[in-house]
């Protein structure tokens, strides 16, 4: 299993690039999005990658960061979403639009995906809701990922405790820290985010 891959950028075309790790060539597949930002040829990258194999067919699949990576994982883990359509996705939706889209339910955004018509978005938006609370999507941190051991982690994971799930806990928390600004604590936050749900 080739979990990552640094070496020379070799070439970049629409849907693949060619990575020269010293001296072999590996051909990747990524989202548009994902080789416009890799650099310029010659240049040293570093890509994170996830092995597909089918019965006619291996191809390695290249993301900017871990992250990005895992959250490729949580879209093909829906049915009917397959390598070629979590990229797709990927290249129409930064991870912070995916994970917004998600967390509240907004089947349009993920229908601006090339391939993804109405009922597979709705799918993906109802099976990845209760999944991606905590998950970070991107580099930049997706869906309300906070830093381990903050007060607005240990908020969530209060909430969670109590039976909310992931994703409405981390709504209620993020919008309960954006009232109360720098005077949040952990009590504070727990309180004014269980008003937010209604509890």
């Amino acid at each position: 299993m080739i979990a990552k891959l640094t070496g020379k950028l070799d070439d970049v075309d629409s849907d693949t690039a060619i990575i020269d790790v010293q001296g072999v060539g590996y051909l990747v597949h990524a989202s548009a999005r994902t080789l416009s930002n890799l650099g310029a040829r010659g240049d040293s990258i570093t890509v994170h990658t996830e092995m597909q194999v089918s019965e006619n067919d291996m191809r390695l699949i290249g993301f900017a960061s871990a992250a990005e990576r895992d959250g490729f994982r949580l879209l093909i883990s829906v049915q009917g979403v397959g390598g070629k359509v979590a990229l797709a996705i990927q290249t129409a939706l930064t991870p912070e639009e995916l994970g917004t889209a998600i967390a509240q339910g907004d089947v349009t955004q993920v229908t601006r995906a090339q391939g993804v018509g109405p009922k597979l978005a709705k799918r993906i938006v109802n099976e990845l809701k209760d999944k991606m609370g905590g998950v970070d999507l991107g580099s930049t941190g997706a869906v309300g990922t906070a830093p381990a051991g903050s007060a607005s982690a240990d908020a969530v994971s209060a909430l969670t405790n109590l039976g909310f799930k992931p994703v409405e806990a981390t709504r209620a928390v993020a919008a309960a820290e954006a009232e109360l600004g720098d005077a949040s604590d952990l009590d504070g936050l727990v309180k004014l985010a269980l008003k937010k749900v209604g509890r």
